[in-house]
């Protein structure tokens, strides 16, 4: 008889405790995910979704767009999402007291692929963050995820409409995504 090898569950305190060494380390339901530092097209693509998202946000009045080493936290989970929109954050004063993003931006690489699409997916719709993008650099497209509807795969452009927007957002892909890979 053949028995599945049973998985350490980790605690936030036993992540906490981990060194400083670059990697970033997330909790997802007792899992470990450990990420090493993200490449220069990786923060490229995140530069210039948050500059797309930070404009938006700010004149719509949605809250405010957080980047990498702002967590969220949930039944004893953390993450760090690339991006994330935070609605009004009065009140707030650390990280278990932040109100559920409004919208997540994962960016996919190879060492995320698997996790992005899964784990997390189902992590933050379970949370739920009313919108989870998932930023794919090969393939130039962002898939837009949201509960209780069907994926969205973008392109050429992607429309946001999130709740409490007088208008919608249209991003143009062709400017999130470079048009050249670094060599």
């Amino acid at each position: 008889m053949h028995m599945a090898a049973k998985l350490k569950q980790w605690t936030l305190e036993e992540v906490h405790s981990l060194p400083d060494d670059g990697n970033k380390y997330e909790l997802v339901r007792g899992q470990l995910f450990v990420t090493p530092p993200p490449s220069f097209e990786h923060e490229h693509i995140g530069t210039r979704l948050a500059r797309v998202l930070d404009r938006y946000v700010e004149a719509q009045g949605l809250g405010e767009v957080f980047r990498p080493r702002a967590v969220m936290r949930f039944e004893g989970s953390e993450t760090e999402p690339d991006l994330m929109v935070l609605p009004n954050l009065e009140g707030a004063i650390d990280w278990d007291s932040m109100p559920i993003p409004i919208l997540i931006v994962e960016i996919l690489s190879a060492s995320t692929r698997r996790r992005d699409l899964g784990d997390k997916r189902d992590f933050y719709l379970d949370a739920g963050v009313a919108d989870y993008w998932i930023a794919d650099p090969e393939q130039k497209t962002i898939r837009s995820i949201g509960s209780g509807r069907e994926d969205i795969m973008a392109s050429e452009s992607l429309t946001w409409e999130p709740a409490g927007a007088a208008q919608p957002l249209v991003i143009d892909l062709s400017q999130v995504f470079p048009s050249h890979s670094p060599r």
